[in-house]
């Protein structure tokens, strides 16, 4: 990832891209040349770290390898049985749902109107609200799979929290998507195109026999399954026509029905799916074409390539995508064979650190990595409210992308200045314990040493090992000593070191925003 011009100075060091680097001298007393310290990475193996393939398993499917989440793995037997029981893990709704910390997520449509309606609390500030709970889930649950095809899903069917109207029947829409993250695409896109949150977001509310809407249509065949290219606009007329008949009754009651009469009737085709379409009613005939769409061969490739892009490569191997779209078609759309082919692949194994964090799994690893412990807010200032505006700042709120097409996937979209420069931000405040505060609990500065004393370039391998789950090495030791003005990596930190007080923000910060740690 590429860094700005004006990158603090102590991330530009722990680059490893300085003089000293590149001359091995540095100027000493009235400029006479003196050899540059030694930057041998330390070695504190007692603080373990994982077999590489193991890190990069958990890497792409948890949101950051904290101690608990090593010990774990290593108590079943390493990652691959970790993640073959979190596959068949059954799904529990009350996994750290925290609906007592923001009430209203219980809340029906109907009073969730009435709320906004009441100004006892704004549709906007509910969806904040959501945005909050689903952070706080993705850093605290033991279910990490789960949690991470959830998101992977809610952006690929995608219901913006922001959109009008939307956040009525949002909630409800998300948490089904996480109850099927691990059944089959089948499943989720019937879900998906019949729930009450995509009709109010694509606009199939307002789609009548008279007036067919082609959005929810053409977004069926466009985004969720056979793609660009594989369609002509008959194919989205003839969708948007068997679509016809939801109905929500929109700024009044909210409430949800299906309307016969509002059902366009007549024979219908889309691609190589026909049917009479007769019927009054027409969900039978949506069932089957969502059914067949979700098993076309054109859906399957998209699907496979999607998994591919988020847990793979940004541009993963054409013969990779053709396997798992041929597992997704022999399991009849089930995600967790295909999950499986994929991280036994060879183009899996071969992609370490291929993928770049995005700002909000960089967000939500900072509060995992750094041992962050969350309570339930008093104030608007509590940590667990305030992490919102920390993913607004950084440009990522949860589901709040505007368009129907998801967040990028890819690092191009995030290796940005301005999201360097965010993302420092958050590893400054959260490093020095400085904000958020309120209702939060940092660890203390004292407390990253193991036992003391202990060198500077073994407390850096220590905490190489604890933030990056991988041994030091030499640019890091350097960007580490540069950062907190140590001339001599051998130092020994004891009790009442600095560098267990005032400078250990900094040496957070450093290892925060080492390059190691965008990489995923």
């Amino acid at each position: 990832m590429p860094l700005p011009r004006s990158v603090p100075r102590r991330t530009a060091l722990a680059s490893g891209a300085t003089a000293a680097a590149l001359t091995g001298v540095l100027a000493g007393p009235a400029g006479r040349a003196v050899a540059a310290p030694s930057y041998a990475p330390g070695s504190y193996p007692l603080t373990p770290v994982l077999p590489t393939a193991d890190r990069h398993l958990l890497s792409r499917f948890s949101y950051g390898i904290t101690p608990g989440l090593r010990d774990e793995v290593r108590a079943a037997g390493g990652a691959r049985a970790w993640f073959d029981a979190q596959l068949t893990a059954a799904h529990d709704p009350s996994d750290h749902l925290h609906l007592d910390w923001w009430p209203h997520l219980a809340d029906d449509a109907s009073q969730i109107w009435q709320n906004d309606k009441n100004k006892v609390r704004a549709g906007w500030q509910l969806m904040q609200d959501y945005g909050r709970r689903v952070l706080v889930r993705r850093i605290l649950t033991t279910h990490q799979v789960r949690e991470v095809m959830t998101e992977f899903w809610e952006n690929l069917l995608h219901v913006p929290t922001p959109a009008d109207g939307v956040f009525t029947w949002r909630i409800p829409y998300g948490e089904r998507l996480r109850a099927l993250a691990l059944t089959s695409y089948a499943e989720l896109l019937h879900h998906a195109v019949t729930h009450e949150a995509m009709t109010i977001f694509l606009s199939g509310y307002d789609s009548t026999k008279a007036h067919p809407n082609e959005n929810l249509g053409r977004e069926l065949l466009e985004l969720f399954t056979v793609g660009v290219g594989s369609y002509d606009e008959d194919d989205v007329k003839a969708s948007a026509r068997i679509l016809t008949g939801f109905h929500i009754d929109m700024w009044r009651t909210f409430g949800s029905s299906y309307q016969a009469g509002d059902h366009w009737t007549g024979p219908v085709r889309v691609l190589d799916f026909t049917s009479d379409n007769a019927a009054a009613d027409g969900r039978a005939v949506v069932d089957a074409y969502v059914s067949y769409l979700a098993r076309h061969r054109f859906t399957a490739e998209r699907i496979a390539r999607r998994l591919a892009v988020a847990f793979v490569s940004d541009d993963p191997p054409a013969p990779l995508v053709e396997r798992l779209a041929a597992v997704y078609l022999e399991h009849d759309t089930a995600i967790v064979p295909v999950l499986r082919a994929l991280v036994d692949s060879a183009e899996f194994a071969s992609a370490v650190d291929a993928k770049l964090r995005t700002p909000a799994e960089d967000l939500v690893a900072t509060y995992r990595l750094l041992g962050v412990e969350l309570a339930k807010p008093t104030s608007d200032n509590s940590g667990a409210n305030a992490i919102i505006w920390q993913a607004e700042a950084l440009g990522q709120a949860p589901m709040a992308w505007p368009r129907p097409d998801g967040a990028p996937l890819v690092a191009s979209a995030w290796a940005s200045p301005s999201r360097v420069l965010a993302s420092m931000s958050v590893h400054s405040n959260m490093g020095g314990g400085w904000w958020p505060k309120l209702d939060m609990t940092y660890p203390g500065y004292a407390s990253w040493a193991p036992a003391l004393p202990i060198s500077f370039r073994d407390l850096v391998d220590h905490l190489s090992r604890l933030l990056h789950h991988r041994a030091s090495d030499a640019s890091l030791l350097e960007g580490a000593c540069l950062a907190l003005k140590i001339t001599d990596p051998g130092v020994q930190v004891k009790a009442g070191s600095s560098v267990l007080g005032w400078q250990m923000p900094t040496l957070l910060a450093t290892l925060l925003d080492h390059p190691r740690w965008y990489r995923r």
